[in-house]
């Protein structure tokens, strides 16, 4: 699930601290929760469920552990970073009071000394991933070593690699219901992120559409 942001309490998902608040797209689970400040992360929404990881990820990239980074303002970093696209930037607000429709995780992507963060930059009506991004801990600063900006898209973290899904429409399908998903596993290697898998997930038929009919015997 996608969500808003705001701070607030701590998640960890297979291995990976988050922190987030959630948005529920017209086939999930609605739930907000409310938090303060504009750095914090949410819970996401990706639309119609769909799975989760790719066979065959891999171990984190570095066998020592990474030092957790203090609180960071994910809006501000988003911002302030130059290839983060003018609209992405633009459309970035608060969609209640001060929460920002931004998802934020922590992880060991590129085995540096500090945790990776990795940024999802939500919609606000229907929590649709317009950007992922990841930052790198670079000489005390936290520089973009990944960005992926074609919508719906989506980027966590599994077991060490850093997974991105983006949805896939047909012609005439409503943005509430893509016809699939492709599945992108990345790992970092000298120096950047390079693809290692490629799924592709079909949805299927939506509730509500008629059954295949089965011949008669």
């Amino acid at each position: 699930m996608r969500g808003l942001t705001g701070g607030g309490s701590a998640r960890t998902r297979g291995g990976v601290q988050a922190v987030g608040t959630a948005l529920a797209v017209p086939t999930a689970l609605a739930l907000l929760v409310s938090g303060c400040g504009a750095g914090g992360t949410g819970a996401r929404d990706e639309g119609p469920a769909h799975a989760d990881s790719v066979a065959g990820a891999a171990a984190s990239p570095s066998a020592e552990p990474s030092r957790t980074p203090d609180a960071v303002n994910a809006v501000r970093l988003v911002k302030d970073d130059p290839q983060v696209a003018p609209e992405v930037k633009r459309d970035l607000k608060p969609c209640v009071a001060d929460e920002y429709p931004v998802d934020v995780s922590y992880g060991n992507l590129t085995g540096g000394s500090a945790e990776d963060i990795v940024v999802n930059v939500l919609t606000c009506g229907d929590a649709v991933g317009v950007g992922s991004y990841v930052y790198r801990e670079q000489d005390g600063a936290y520089k973009n070593v990944f960005k992926a900006e074609e919508p719906p898209v989506y980027a966590e973290i599994d077991r060490g690699d850093l997974v991105v899904t983006k949805q896939v429409y047909e012609r005439g399908d409503p943005l509430s219901s893509p016809s699939g998903e492709n599945v992108i596993t990345y790992r970092w290697a000298s120096g950047r992120f390079d693809e290692k898998y490629r799924t592709h997930n079909d949805y299927g038929k939506v509730a509500g559409d008629s059954a295949t009919p089965v011949p008669a015997s």
